[in-house]
């Protein structure tokens, strides 16, 4: 595959900019590769200051590397999510961030036959938990501001109950109603808390799940023809994120090429 067959069809010069954007301070979980990347992508072109944390230190390099000259260099740290007291210290060690995008997630396929309770525990670890303890990190900061965006990412698998996903769609399920308390706890102190759910992305994780017939069949259950790619998604975040979004908060918003 060629990196062409996952890029944005959009030119970044015919993209939307977003001013309001400009220096703020954005971290994103699990940015290295896939949707994660073409959000650092995104927020790095409207000159946002970007941390992101990964696992994946090739992937990762390499994004920062291919990202020279577009915007303000982003930062990659290392950080194993699953760790919270390691994710706890490494947001503490940043500094304080305008926007938190909660990426990170892994759609590992199962069968509930096959699920004990380390199983669990480690997809709950890996998919929601560490949405939490990340925002937990940043509130103060966003707090002592007065402003500030949570961005949770969610999934269209659990809305169509796509099948050997039990736990992951459980956890999308949860990040849901996370967002909808997110929104009312902190509203008051002018922090926003939304969620984007993608439909599905060609993204070369997700072409290990899918043939091509496979991809023809989702593009046939679309109202919308052609293939969903990261940029897709990071659009969408970007408006969430910034201040012409002002008043969008407690909500969930698809990007799915209206898949049912």
């Amino acid at each position: 595959m060629s990196p062409d067959d996952f890029a944005y069809p959009i030119a970044p010069e015919a993209r939307a900019s977003y001013p309001s954007l400009a220096g703020k301070r954005v971290l994103i979980t699990g940015g290295g590769s896939g949707i994660g990347a073409g959000v650092v992508e995104g927020f790095v072109r409207q000159g946002a200051h970007v941390t992101f944390f990964d696992i994946a230190e090739d992937d990762s390099r390499q994004l920062v590397e291919d990202l020279a000259g577009v915007g303000p260099t982003p930062v990659f740290r290392r950080v194993d999510l699953t760790d919270i007291a390691a994710l706890q210290s490494a947001i503490a060690q940043a500094g304080e961030f305008d926007v938190l995008v909660n990426n990170a997630a892994s759609d590992d396929r199962h069968t509930i036959e096959q699920v004990d309770e380390a199983y669990w525990d480690n997809r709950m670890g890996v998919n929601l938990r560490h949405l939490f303890f990340a925002a937990q990190a940043v509130i103060p900061g966003m707090k002592a501001r007065g402003h500030g965006v949570i961005v949770n990412m969610g999934s269209i698998s659990w809305h169509l109950a796509l099948e050997e996903l039990t736990l992951y769609q459980t956890a999308k399920a949860a990040i849901e109603g996370l967002t909808r308390s997110f929104a009312r706890e902190l509203g008051g102190d002018g922090i926003r808390s939304v969620c984007v759910i993608p439909g599905n992305v060609r993204t070369p994780r997700q072409l290990k799940w899918y043939t091509p017939e496979g991809e023809a069949e989702i593009v046939k259950a679309q109202c919308l023809n052609g293939r969903l790619v990261a940029g897709d998604i990071a659009a969408m975040i970007l408006f969430l994120a910034s201040d012409d979004a002002r008043l969008v908060t407690g909500h969930s918003f698809f990007v799915d090429a209206g898949w049912r």
